[in-house]
């Protein structure tokens, strides 16, 4: 679907007004021009539009400077909404939020990763369906559902491109599936992505700022996101972490890369370690062989957090290696700041943040210009879930609307990606 350039030049211009507004909360058309360099006549013709499209409402007036109270503008929240799903190994996250990314329903149940597709997605769809029944949205005002989980992957094509958990996964057309059985786009896309654009979404980043985001959950992944855009590099493929190769004499990973960070440092390798240390092997019974291994980490992190040395050891020895990850980070893409998301970071405590930190801080101080800050996600274990309803709409924001089959409006992105009653373009 080609974009004429005029329309391009104006969806882009209105995504840069409706971004503007979303960072403020609410702010003058005044302020809108100074923030956005546009012209007032510009700034006045798009705020007229998008409160007839229902997006931006009116509310009430600026305190006075001197001259007539400025009228104030928002987004109308409960204008737009999107699903995010975070579809995990062990573990299943649905959340849907409003206009303004802010989360209004959530559910989740035992991961469906172990089955084959064809059996899980419609277990998704079904759990999509009961939960914006239950949370009263209604479905015409649902741009999309973002799907995002681990590995590579072909977004373009809407499929993952690792035979991880299963063989039958690998190459089968997920966003296409999921979309033809709930009747809405999908957009698939990596978790570590998704939990950092969900940062910017939130408002606990500058919308000018580039940041990192480190993610774990049953693995590590990274994204980096420059100035409220993901960096996607030439596959949107980019900043996987857990697959930097730390050790050049380690072990082949199952990725086909040696010495990987995730075998040393993420969930299951930890697990591992506390099997084969002879303390925590009498005292908490992991089990390396568990399908489940993010309760058997979170086992670990709880004795940590409860003073054990021996948990406490590993989980720091785990936060020295994720250190080294985030130097390179910040070494890579000259970062503001690293943030930490994901559920196993949800439940370790302090420790990670902690000696994160500290290695930053240490290891990049002789030619380090500026700060760099290492923090907790504000979106807890469901950052990667809330981000994928960001994406969604980020493509009503960033880029503005075209038309479904039916008629309503979807994100456009630059690529497509098939969906139900439409496409979302990425």
């Amino acid at each position: 679907m080609a974009l004429s350039p005029t329309w391009t030049s104006k969806s882009r211009t209105r995504g840069l007004i409706l971004d503007a507004i979303r960072a403020a909360r609410t702010i003058s058309r005044v302020e809108l021009a100074g923030a956005t360099g546009l012209t007032g006549a510009t700034i006045s013709d798009l705020v007229r539009e998008l409160i007839d499209e229902g997006l931006v409402v009116e509310a009430g007036r600026g305190a006075p400077t001197g001259g007539k109270p400025r009228t104030l503008v928002q987004l109308d929240p409960r204008a737009r909404y999107s699903v995010g799903v975070q579809m995990e190994r062990n573990t299943c996250v649905i959340v849907i939020v409003d206009l303004a990314g802010r989360p209004v329903a959530r559910t989740s149940f035992h991961g469906v990763a172990s089955m084959p597709p064809d059996q899980a997605l419609p277990i998704i769809a079904s759990q999509v369906d009961d939960l914006l029944a239950t949370a009263a949205v209604d479905r015409d005002r649902v741009l999309g559902v973002g799907l995002v989980s681990y590995g590579p992957q072909d977004r373009r094509a809407g499929v993952l491109l690792s035979p991880q958990p299963s063989e039958p996964w690998l190459e089968y057309p997920v966003a296409e599936r999921l979309a033809q059985s709930l009747g809405l786009p999908v957009l698939l896309d990596n978790d570590a992505a998704a939990a950092a654009i969900g940062e910017y979404w939130l408002g606990a980043v500058d919308r000018r700022s580039t940041y990192g985001c480190i993610y774990m959950a049953s693995g590590i992944g990274g994204g980096i996101v420059v100035a409220g855009e993901v960096y996607r590099g030439s596959s949107s493929n980019s900043v996987e972490l857990g697959h930097m190769s730390i050790d050049v004499n380690g072990e082949e990973c199952p990725c086909g890369n040696v010495g990987c960070l995730e075998n040393f440092a993420g969930p299951a390798a930890l697990v591992r370690q506390a099997a084969a240390t002879p303390a925590l092997a009498e005292r908490l019974a992991p089990d390396p062989d568990s399908a489940d291994f993010l309760t058997e980490f979170a086992r670990i992190a709880a004795a940590a957090d409860a003073g054990d040395p021996a948990a406490r050891e590993l989980i720091e020895r785990s936060a020295r290696y994720l250190g080294a990850a985030a130097v390179t980070m910040t070494i890579l893409f000259d970062v503001d700041a690293i943030v930490l998301a994901g559920p196993s970071f949800a439940v370790a405590g302090s420790v990670y943040p902690t000696v994160i930190q500290e290695e930053v801080d240490r290891r990049t101080v002789t030619w380090r210009t500026h700060p760099v800050r290492v923090t907790p996600s504000v979106n807890g274990p469901d950052a990667a879930a809330i981000g994928a309803a960001a994406l969604v709409l980020q493509s009503e924001l960033t880029h503005g609307p075209t038309r479904t089959a039916e008629g309503r409006g979807a994100g456009v992105h630059a690529r497509p990606v098939v969906g139900g009653r439409g496409i979302l373009l990425h």
